[in-house]
């Protein structure tokens, strides 16, 4: 059995109540003090109601101002750097805005005028082949480059006119610049032309200068060779060839290029020519029609009723 009077147990309880009594004791002894210090205070507080500083503030509003003015600047502070980040990131976040747009604007401005620039390009080429159609004395009618045949070095090119605009095999391709090719088959709505650069080709062509008569073929790496120019034949590095027209497919006086290289071979001399014309970036191109022969055109008069 416990007993009630355990002298582990009595003990706390005699502590709590001894610093219980001490504190009432302390207060009771002191309350002078304690009723001067509330009197104190109340008066002082009365006192500040009542007094009047410089420029009429009140005392207690001056100590009131005095004490919570730190807390307010630190609050205003706070305040100030928070709006002034929120602005900065709404001006941000606007600019980055402003910039995405502006490329946007700027890549479809880039667009149009590229696609401007390939219309002037167009019409450029357009008006050249236009003159020289008006220049030449011979009938051509105007075809657009669509695709060129398979292979790293493409001697051929395919447009698009064919037999029904009138066109057949063996009918000289140029451009303004000069000698483009001829045409080697034809079909309803295109027809394949070679190009001068083939080695199965064949142009005659005069040197512009010395007069000097030749066949030309196709070389090596887009150039073309000059064949059967004697060895005693003077020709100079950048003389100008033109067609012959003594092969009947290019009329004659065509540019056909630029004599790059001469040297003299065991019976004939050795002539690398550069083409007058890029092949490699044909778009427009006129076709040499032949003129009909008698007999054909007067198959192609209509009969007239009696």
């Amino acid at each position: 059995m416990f007993e009630s009077q355990s002298p582990d147990l009595a003990r706390p309880v005699d502590a709590l109540s001894h610093d219980g009594l001490g504190l009432s004791a302390f207060i009771k002894k002191h309350r002078p003090f304690f009723v001067l210090v509330l009197v104190v205070s109340a008066q002082l507080l009365l006192l500040s109601l009542q007094i009047i500083r410089n420029n009429h503030v009140r005392l207690i509003r001056y100590w009131a101002v005095e004490t919570f003015d730190p807390f307010e600047r630190s609050l205003g502070g706070l305040a100030n750097v928070s709006s002034t980040a929120y602005r900065t990131y709404g001006q941000m976040w606007h600019a980055e805005q402003e910039n995405q747009e502006l490329h946007t604007q700027l890549v479809a401005a880039q667009a149009q005028i590229h696609q401007l620039g390939q219309a002037a390009g167009e019409s450029q080429r357009l008006r050249s082949l236009l003159e020289l159609k008006s220049q030449l004395a011979f009938q051509t009618t105007a075809a657009e480059v669509i695709a060129s045949s398979p292979g790293e070095n493409s001697n051929a090119i395919f447009i698009d006119k064919g037999s029904d605009s009138g066109l057949t095999t063996d009918l000289a391709v140029i451009t303004p610049q000069g000698v483009v090719g001829k045409i080697v088959a034809i079909f309803p709505h295109s027809a394949q032309v070679l190009l001068i650069i083939d080695s199965s080709s064949g142009v005659g062509v005069t040197l512009a200068q010395s007069r000097v008569q030749g066949i030309l073929k196709g070389g090596t790496n887009n150039f073309c060779d000059l064949q059967y120019v004697m060895d005693e034949e003077t020709v100079s590095s950048g003389e100008a060839v033109i067609t012959s027209g003594l092969d009947q497919i290019y009329p004659k006086g065509l540019p056909v290029g630029t004599v790059v290289t001469a040297s003299n071979g065991n019976i004939y001399k050795n002539i690398t020519v550069k083409p007058a014309v890029d092949l490699n970036r044909l778009e427009l191109v006129l076709v040499v029609v032949k003129p009909q022969a008698p007999e054909q055109q007067a198959l192609n008069v209509p009969l007239r009723p009696e």
